[in-house]
């Protein structure tokens, strides 16, 4: 018997704890808590080590916790709360976090793909504590060297002739900002998204943002279309040749490489030509769409369009090849700006590059960002042109917080650790694996139909099965969910119906830790499938 108590003690030691040993337990009934997980699994490695030992939690009771959000916070704070059995979140320490009972996670969500370079970072933190010492606040109105070492440092990081920036206080906040900008720019107003994006949930950045369940029933986003997400797994045009991604999708691809390669003649003329071009089925098609909404649903000239360079919210849905490149064209041609919303892509998250625009082969007008600019402290920026910023000022905008000097120490803090950490090529190593690890699990399981991303900006869509690719209804996901963070990972989850995995870890994950959420990910999968087939 206490053989099998030690074959289990990883599993134990990933419910109360790193800190679990069975001399903590005297009292033989003590041995027998009840687990947490529902199939306890004994062949799971036992979490990563972590020297870090956090703060004993003494403050309010988890009880009181739960009454206080149900009388005093908005009803919505309790709609958003991801689990059943909710997660009181205690203490962060890089890529864990601490609940109040001691036990420890594997953090694969960073807050919503914010907590860049590790939660409470040393060097980070260090600043923020340099700063608040010397200046909390003071407004642009003044100048303090904070704000334009900064700024400075954020413009050498992107491409000429994006230099100019206005600092904000979130990613909502500076998508409202670059409408604003475009239209005053351009002189028109109409903007186009793609269907299932998320761009801010502002009454103004509500129009950008293509997701119902985002949306209320009151007037917001006049001049706001959308044209079809270019989703060459789940729409109606895609296949195993369109993405650039390590890993494509199992869909048969109907462009021209995929059916002339082995060609002889002109067929293989053909596809010589259709290489060298770049030529894409999906793309031509989904690009068609994007004509049918110049055509019927906007005026001959227009303000703006944006995009994600990978959805986020949507699914970390990636489009074919060439397409924002053959759209921002278009959108061009007619007058309007092209707007690249780096909320979640930017600062090295997809690896192979510091901003998600350059793996598109793009320069956009303006580029949006927030979230890991300042590892979880409040900030945003839009960067312009100069040509752009000039039309801003025809008249007077003032953001009490953009720039703040403890906000602008952070961000210029989390751009030094990115190039000390070297979390860019973490990101392109650690990411790249578990695409494709996760590739192989797909391939193992039916219910997964599409792994997808790149860098550490992944999503893996569930299905009701690979040949209808419907979604995996909302009970079923939340049973996956809910079993990995009972075994110590916490993820995320996005799509338009929710059917979509989102895994974006702070940027200082190791391969352990992959191989860690890879074993409790396919141990949970494994349970669902053991239940309900």
């Amino acid at each position: 018997m206490y053989i099998a108590l030690q074959r289990s003690s990883s599993a134990l030691r990933m419910e109360w704890g790193p800190s679990f040993s069975f001399q903590s337990f005297p009292l033989p009934g003590a041995l027998f808590k009840k687990s947490a997980v529902k199939h306890p699994p004994p062949d799971l490695p036992e979490m990563p080590p972590c020297s870090f030992n956090p703060e004993e939690y003494k403050d309010m009771s988890k009880e009181r916790m739960m009454e206080i959000r149900r009388q005093n916070c908005n009803p919505m704070t309790m709609k958003v709360t991801y689990y059943k059995k909710p997660v009181y979140i205690h203490q962060g320490h890089m890529q864990w976090l601490w609940d109040v009972d001691g036990r420890r996670y594997l953090d694969l969500f960073a807050g919503v793909a914010t907590v860049s370079v590790g939660h409470c970072h040393p060097k980070v933190t260090a600043a923020a504590e340099k700063q608040l010492r010397k200046l909390w606040h003071t407004t642009n109105i003044y100048v303090y060297s904070p704000l334009h070492e900064y700024t400075e440092k954020l413009a050498a990081t992107l491409p000429d002739p994006l230099k100019v920036i206005y600092l904000t206080n979130s990613g909502s906040e500076a998508n409202d900002l670059a409408m604003l900008m475009a239209r005053l720019h351009t002189g028109n107003f109409d903007v186009i998204t793609l269907r299932g994006s998320y761009h801010g949930g502002s009454p103004h950045t509500m129009g950008l943002t293509s997701n119902a369940a985002y949306k209320y029933p009151v007037a917001s986003g006049l001049g706001c279309h959308n044209t079809m997400c270019p989703d060459v797994f789940a729409g109606p045009w895609g296949g195993s040749n369109c993405r650039d991604s390590p890993i494509q999708t199992i869909r048969d691809c109907s462009c021209p490489q995929a059916k002339t390669e082995f060609c002889v003649g002109i067929f293989l003329l053909m596809y010589i030509r259709s290489s060298i071009t770049g030529s894409c089925t999906a793309n031509d098609k989904y690009i068609g769409q994007l004509n049918e909404v110049f055509a019927t649903s906007v005026p001959s000239r227009i303000a703006a369009f944006f995009a994600e360079p990978i959805m986020g919210v949507g699914g970390a849905v990636q489009y074919p090849k060439n397409f924002l490149k053959d759209t921002y064209k278009l959108v061009r041609e007619r007058g309007g700006v092209c707007i690249a919303d780096e909320v979640q892509t930017g600062f090295g998250r997809t690896g192979s590059h510091f901003w998600g625009f350059q793996g598109h082969d793009v320069i956009p007008d303006m580029v949006t960002m927030a979230k890991g600019i300042a590892n979880g402290f409040p900030m945003g920026a839009v960067v312009t042109t100069p040509e752009v910023a000039a039309s801003f000022a025809k008249g007077v905008h003032f953001n009490t917080f953009g720039g703040n000097p403890v906000a602008c120490a952070i961000a210029s803090s989390v751009l030094d650790t990115m190039e000390e950490d070297g979390t860019q090529q973490i990101s392109h190593n650690v990411g790249t694996y578990l695409l494709t690890e996760l590739a192989k699990m797909r391939d193992k399981y039916e219910i997964i139909g599409d792994v997808r991303g790149k860098g550490l900006q992944i999503g893996v869509e569930m299905v009701k099965d690979k040949a209808s690719r419907k979604p995996l209804p909302p009970a079923a996901m939340s049973e996956i969910f809910e079993d990995t963070k009972d075994m110590g990972v916490l993820i995320g989850k996005g799509g338009v119906y929710g059917q979509t995995f989102r895994i974006k870890p702070p940027m200082c994950i190791t391969k352990n830790d992959a191989d860690f959420f890879l074993a409790v990910f396919n141990q949970a999968l494994h349970n669902y499938m053991e239940d309900h087939h």
